[in-house]
Order: C-alpha cells, then structure tokens, then sequence
C-alpha cells in the first residue's frame, strides 16, 4: 500500500493557483503528468488525494518544491483561510544557498503572495534570478547586498525595494541573519 496524502481542504485550492500562476492549462499539466484531465480537476476541487509520488510529479511539472503541498498548518476551523500562526507557518522552497522561506498567506488561493524569509550569515545566491512578477520586499533586520540588473545595492533593516521584473541576486556576507518580508504578485510557489 502506498502511503497518501493527509487530507487538505486547501491543497487543490493551492494546486490550481499554482497552476494558474505558472501559465500552465489543466490540459498541458495533465499531458506532462500522462494523466486524464478529469483526475487532475478532481484533485484541484478537493474530490481526490493524490499520492505523495503524485505530489512529486506534480511539483517537478510545476518547477515547485514539494513541501509546498504538505497542506497548511494545523488551524481551529474558524481560523482556516483566513488566520496563520507564527508557530504553524508552512516551510516553501528548499534551504539552498542559505534561504530559508516561510508562508505568510494562509494559502495560494489569492493574486498575490506574503513569504518571510530568512538569509543565513555568508549566505549568497550568485546567479541572477528573474521572474514575470511585480514584488515588493521590506527588510525587517540585518543587512543585504543585492544586486538589481547588475546594479549594486545595500538594504539595512527598515528599507523597501521593489522588482517588477528585473533580474536580481542577493548576499549577506554579515555575522547576522537578513529577514525579510516579500510580497509576490502573482505567486511563485
């Protein structure tokens, strides 16, 4: 018996805005899957559970990290959706390169995304990084290089910087942690 997927009231809620968001029809997604278009659907309207090996097919067809569709954290009935708790965010993205990043938004389900994120001492990614996507970043503490179109920058705790598309890279060569919190339209995870 292979093990599933614990019961999510957002999971297909989450998949389908991911979906959106990456520009991919039910239809292609189905078709990189080699499965139906109606088991798909089913799965985006909360009908069926995938499979965690189901899980990461869909994660690598959407270029997504697989602990995205781990379901939300733990919440009373009246808080889901709509209230998340410091102690139960969910972990997005893998910790490569010394991000680490945390879900602010209850779920994916709106046009935009809240992510905290937390940028390790001599952490860096040096390869520039561009999305099709309208952000904007507060530095809640410490110190970060980054550098937007090539262009260098230094953002101290309390500054603000906004991408819409630019390519940028990032780098606290500083004893402390840089967190951040970054508001992503439309989501990336």
């Amino acid at each position: 018996m292979r093990p599933s997927m614990p019961n999510s009231t957002t999971l297909g809620a989450d998949l389908r805005a991911l979906r959106k968001s990456r520009g991919v029809t039910l239809t292609d997604l189905a078709q990189r899957l080699d499965r139906s278009v109606g088991w798909l659907s089913q799965i985006e309207r909360d009908i069926s559970t995938p499979r965690v090996e189901d899980l990461q097919q869909i994660a690598k067809a959407l270029d997504a990290p697989l602990s995205l569709f781990f379901g939300t954290a733990p919440a009373d009935e009246a808080e889901r959706g709509l209230i998340v708790r410091s102690d139960n965010r969910r972990v997005v993205g893998g910790a490569e390169d010394g991000l680490q990043e945390m879900l602010l938004s209850p779920d994916l389900t709106d046009d935009f995304e809240v992510i905290h994120s937390t940028f390790a001492p001599g952490s860096q990614r040096g390869a520039q990084q561009r999305r099709g996507t309208q952000e904007v970043i507060y530095l809640i503490s410490g110190t970060l290089d980054i550098w937007i179109d090539e262009q260098p920058f230094t953002i101290q705790a309390g500054d603000s910087f906004r991408l819409r598309g630019h390519s940028y890279r990032w780098a606290n060569p500083y004893d402390q942690p840089a967190c951040a919190v970054w508001i992503v339209a439309p989501p990336v995870y």
